[in-house]
């Protein structure tokens, strides 16, 4: 049996099992210190793929370079300043990378979780456009890059709270349509990126493109998205307390980013899903898992397509 069979067949995947990356360009998004696109990026700079970090401030970008750096000298590693809440910056930030070349991974990692309640300047709410909208135009916008590879690939990273969704959301996303629960926006958010990449997915075969999309969720992983969007802050009074207790009761961000890397690396076929195998998927070493009824539901991906494409103003594969 292959490693590819085995894994399919839900032989966990280990870090030991990803191959050699050198010679691809990989984007990371969202690539703060210590976060999953930090711990996605170093490991593959270490194995030699020229990373490119793709992140709010150029500040923080250049603090995860030189941690990268730090234990990696001779690693590749480049920056991209996108804010996936403003479509202006992606656009923008897409022409900045048309310098890349072609592009073998795009990982759409970067996210906000259950914030209060704001609208973005294109009118969005906020957890829908960085982890919907965003992604979707910047996906789209580099999307002859990574044709260009022949061999492309784009991972998703969703989240087990996609479970909690109960509806699509796929009404006027510039209106508010009842009360703003922050935690059903998170989850119908989440939905989005599975029904994002399974509709990619298809399309891309139904146009016998060289691209896979993919997706990941990383368990319950000690990283600093929970009180960033409690609280706007990770550290500080009550932030620090609730970072601090997830961190307590969580597996670490490192072992959180294995399904994204699995995903990014590992030969799957395209609307793979990874994530951990412990129980309740919350830990442990990631294998391919499943997902929702709603999350496969092709209708309801298809239309949310055509809405995101609307929104966004672009029309691909």
């Amino acid at each position: 049996m292959s490693s590819t069979e085995a894994m399919l067949a839900g032989r966990p995947w280990e870090l030991a099992d990803m191959p050699d990356q050198g010679g691809r360009t990989i984007v990371v998004t969202g690539p703060t210190l210590g976060g999953l696109g930090h711990h996605t990026a170093r490991e593959l700079a270490q194995r030699g793929a020229r990373v490119v970090l793709a992140g709010r401030s150029p500040g923080k970008i250049d603090e995860t370079r030189e941690a990268i750096l730090a234990t990696s000298p001779e690693a590749q590693v480049e920056a991209l300043v996108v804010d996936l809440a403003d479509l202006d910056s992606v656009r923008h930030a897409a022409g900045v990378a048309a310098r890349i070349g072609a592009i073998d991974a795009l990982v759409n990692n970067a996210g906000v979780m259950a914030p209060p309640h704001r609208r973005t300047g294109d009118g969005l709410e906020l957890q829908l456009a960085t982890n919907h909208f965003g992604p979707f135009l910047l996906t789209g916008l580099l999307f002859p890059q990574l044709v260009q590879s022949s061999d492309g690939r784009v991972v998703t990273v969703s989240s087990q709270y996609h479970r909690m969704a109960r509806r699509v959301p796929l009404g006027d996303p510039r209106q508010q349509h009842g009360r703003y629960r922050r935690w059903t926006a998170y989850a119908e958010s989440k939905l989005a990126n599975l029904l994002f990449v399974g509709e990619l997915d298809r399309r891309c075969r139904a146009e016998g493109l060289p691209v896979r999309a993919l997706a990941a969720h990383p368990g319950f992983a000690g990283t600093h998205l929970a009180a960033n969007g409690q609280y706007g802050r990770s550290s500080g009074g009550v932030a620090s307390i609730l970072d601090g207790a997830i961190k307590a009761v969580s597996q670490s961000a490192a072992h959180g980013a294995l399904p994204t890397l699995m995903a990014t690396t590992a030969e799957l076929p395209g609307d793979t899903y990874c994530g951990p195998s412990g129980p309740g998927q919350m830990s442990g070493p990631p294998r391919v898992v499943g997902r929702t009824r709603l999350a496969r539901d092709e209708a309801a991906a298809r239309r949310l397509w055509e809405l995101s494409e609307e929104i966004t103003g672009i029309a691909y594969p």
